[in-house]
This record gives structure tokens, C-alpha cells and sequence, in this order.
């Protein structure tokens, strides 16, 4: 049951028939979409598909399958994401540079974050920050199963990035923290936890979280702002309020008539009983002055420790496609991969920031024997080559990831790569009788 007062707010902003309308839309089933990974070229589902139109990897799926059953899924080579959310990648398209370098503020469970990395490619650098510690490993592994290098996983507040980096980041996004008024169908808790006392307290969280955030921004930089709540108070009013206090210009966004969005004033909002989606709204906004400075002269000053020397480091650099692309560290016993491009950046943020993962995961040290992560395996610039590898059946798949013993009679004794339809799922190491599995045992399947 909708909250009376929330039925009562759609009243100030929608006609009396759409209120209606969208409230029946609340009652119904929520729509099942996913997002493709470049990993892979096609789909796999064995249901209707329909393509997401603001998105050409994103795909309505006409039921929702089991995807704890699908090791296609757990290999990254798609994210179950809402629709409406993926109307990010129109405003990066139209605004964004893939040379940027860019912070998702409020980033699990990491579906824009996926998201903005691909756009960016080689060329960019996202940093991926979550405040909530129980969400950011959430975070950090959809990252790394995505497979990009280019993002640091980062567990700061808001406020860290505000006094510590200054003008830095090209672009900033705040899906801000909110009343979920948009996933009332997803989300019965997010039903029994509304009311207008919540809606306030949203607002003024939202506003210091920008507040904080902003000296962040470089000038001329964009702040991409979104929710996933209907009322103007979290919305059209916060992005006047950043407007005015802050000092930014609004921005349009190209949209076309068949997607059903409605133009707020200023923004967009997703309304279900119109987009195929859920409740969501976006709005774009350009920090007022102009910083053209290139991002060695935004860095701030600060003192980077000498680096270990890499042990190992010349059959390391032969497990990946473009190792020119990559510096590679060693964090006691693991040695780790990140863009060699922003490779000052990331040591500062190392040094100042609560760094959950920075680029990927490439070894173990195990005495003298460099050990396989499983991140590696993950990654795109994975060179399959340099590992002797094996086709599961579905069966032995959902074994190894369940992290059970799997058994590779026919194959040498030594580390070996398991993929199942071609596409890497990690590592085993066969001893003969059975393989020691390296799956992650914090990834694990534990119910099927």
C-alpha cells in the first residue's frame, strides 16, 4: 500500500490521470534489464529481448532468469542494471571526454560505475568511491569482475575529496542518497520507510554531500546529479539550490519523444507508467569558470614513497596484452596493476585515501612462484595465452564457483585457466587427483 502522503505529493507535480497511472505502475511487476560487457558480443538469454533505446548494450529481458545459475554472469560479462539509470551514458556521449577523469561519489553496487569505466576505455580514469563499508566491496568486486583497469575503489567521505584534491576531477556524479520513491516496486522496505520527515532529512543530506564534494570539480568541470525519487524537493529544487549557492549552469540533455521521458524543470525525470523502467532523475550541471589546465598541474603536491622493486616482474608483465599500459606494485606479498598514464594520481590517492582496490589484482607472491589472481583473470588486457586452460560443462562451472574441488584429469599439473563458453571464469591449480580451487571465497555462490 502507497503512503497516503506520498500519493497526496504526486498531486503538486503530475495531472490527476497520471497520478494514477503511475501509482497503478507501482503495483505491477518491476522490468528485468542488463547492461552487456564489451567482453562479449551477444546474448545469451533464452527469453524476448527488447533493446534499452538510450543504451545500445542495454536490453529489457522479457522474465527474469536465475542469474546465480548462469556463470556468464559471475565472469562479468553483463550487469543486471535498471533501465532508466543507464541514461548516464547519453549525457557522457554528449558532454564527456573519454580522456576524463571522473568520481562516482555514491558508486554501490557499482552499475553507473561499470557503466562510466567502459565509456572511458584506456583513454579515462574513474575513481569509484563508496562511504558505506558493507557496500564498497560490493563495489570493488563488480569492478573488478567488469574487467577494466581503469578505476581505484575508493571508502572515503565526500568531504575527504572536497579539501584534498581541489579542482581536479573533470566530472563528478552524486546518484545522491534518497526517498526511493522510484523503487517502491522493487523495494517494500524502501515503501515502509517513507514519509515526508525522510524526504526532508534526504534533502539537506544531499546538499551538504554536494557541498562537500564541490571543491572537487574543477571549473568547467560537469556534476552529473541523480536519484531514484520522484518529488521536486530532492530534485528540481537541490539542482536550483546547486545552481544558485554553488554556482553552475544547467545543461540540456538530447532525449528522443518514443523514450517517454519527462523534461522536468530544470532535469529529466523516468516515471514508469511512461519509460520502461524505473523511477529515476538525472540533471546535468557545468561548474561556472573554466580550468584548463592540464591534470599534472591539478595534482596536489605530495610526497610518494620510493616503490618496492616488483619481484618476478618480466613473467608478470608477460600475463597481460599491453604491459606498456600498465605500473605494476607490490603491496607486500601482491603485486598490483594500474594505468601507467595516471600513475601519479593513483599513488596520491594510495597515500591520502582508503584505497579498496586500484586497478587489478595481478599476483600472489607464494615464496619465489608468482601466483595468478583471480582479478587477473577478470581483466580485459588478460592474456589467455600465457596459461594452459580448460572448458567446463555448466556443472563443473557452478562447482568452481561454489569454490568446491573441481577435477581436470587430462591436464598438466601446474596453474591453469577455466573458462566456460570460451569466456574466463579464474584459476585452479591441479595437483594431480583433484584442483585446488582460487576462486575467491568472498565471491562464492552459496545457494543455488
Amino acid at each position: 500500500m502507497l503512503p497516503v502522503e506520498f500519493i497526496e505529493s504526486l498531486h503538486e507535480q503530475l495531472a490527476p490521470n497520471e497520478v494514477q497511472q503511475l501509482c497503478q505502475a507501482l503495483e505491477t511487476t518491476p522490468v528485468t534489464s542488463i547492461r552487456l560487457n564489451d567482453k562479449i558480443d551477444y546474448l545469451t538469454f533464452e527469453c524476448d529481448t527488447d533493446e534499452v533505446p538510450w543504451h545500445e548494450d542495454g536490453y529489457y529481458l522479457s522474465e527474469r532468469p536465475q542469474f546465480t545459475l548462469d556463470p556468464l554472469f559471475h565472469a562479468g560479462c553483463y550487469y543486471v542494471q535498471e533501465a532508466s539509470s543507464m541514461f548516464v551514458e547519453c549525457v557522457l556521449q554528449q558532454y564527456l571526454s573519454r580522456d576524463s577523469v571522473v568520481l562516482d561519489l555514491c558508486a554501490a553496487p557499482g552499475g553507473k560505475s561499470t557503466l562510466i569505466s567502459q565509456y572511458l576505455g584506456d583513454a579515462g580514469l574513474l575513481v569509484s568511491n563508496e562511504v558505506v563499508r558493507q557496500r564498497v566491496f560490493i563495489l570493488s568486486e563488480n569492478i573488478q569482475k567488469w574487467g577494466n583497469g581503469n578505476t581505484v575503489v575508493t571508502h572515503n567521505q565526500a568531504a575527504d575529496f572536497g579539501m584534498r584534491l581541489p579542482s581536479l576531477f573533470d566530472c563528478i556524479l552524486v546518484d545522491a542518497p534518497c526517498s526511493g520513491e522510484g523503487m517502491f516496486r522493487k523495494d517494500d522496505g524502501a515503501i515502509s520507510e517513507w514519509s515526508e520527515k525522510n524526504v526532508n532529512a534526504c534533502v539537506e543530506r544531499q546538499r551538504k554531500i554536494v557541498q562537500d564534494v564541490w571543491d572537487a570539480l574543477r571549473p568547467g568541470g560537469l556534476l552529473i546529479y541523480s536519484t531514484c525519487t520522484f518529488n521536486p524537493w530532492e530534485n528540481e529544487e537541490n539542482v536550483e539550490w546547486i545552481a544558485e549557492t554553488l554556482g553552475a549552469d544547467i545543461l540540456p540533455v538530447n532525449t528522443h519523444p518514443s523514450w517517454g521521458i519527462t523534461e522536468g524543470h530544470p532535469g529529466y525525470h523516468f516515471y514508469p507508467h511512461k519509460t520502461k523502467g524505473e523511477g529515476f532523475y538525472l540533471c546535468v550541471l557545468r561548474k561556472q569558470g573554466q580550468d584548463n589546465r592540464s591534470l599534472d598541474k591539478r595534482l596536489p603536491k605530495v610526497k610518494i614513497p620510493a616503490a618496492q622493486p616488483v619481484e618476478q616482474a618480466q613473467v608478470i608483465r608477460n600475463w597481460v596484452q599491453h604491459p606498456e599500459r600498465w605500473v605494476l606494485r607490490q603491496q607486500d606479498r601482491f603485486i598490483v596493476a594500474y594505468p601507467s598514464k595516471y600513475k601519479d594520481l593513483i599513488d596520491i590517492l594510495s597515500k591520502q585515501f582508503i584505497c579498496i582496490s586500484t586497478g587489478f589484482g595481478i599476483c600472489e607472491l607464494r615464496g619465489k612462484y608468482p601466483m595468478p589472481q583471480h582479478t587477473l583473470s577478470m581483466t580485459k588486457d588478460f592474456r589467455q595465452e600465457a596459461f594452459k586452460s580448460a572448458e567446463l560443462s555448466l556443472e563443473q562451472a557452478l562447482s568452481y564457483l561454489r569454490n568446491e574441488a573441481i577435477t581436470l584429469p587430462n591436464m598438466p599439473t601446474e596453474v591453469i585457466l577455466v573458462k566456460y563458453e570460451g569466456v574466463p571464469l579464474g584459476f585452479v591449480k591441479n595437483v594431480g587427483n583433484h584442483c585446488n580451487n582460487l576462486y575467491p571465497k568472498e565471491w562464492r555462490i552459496r545457494k543455488l
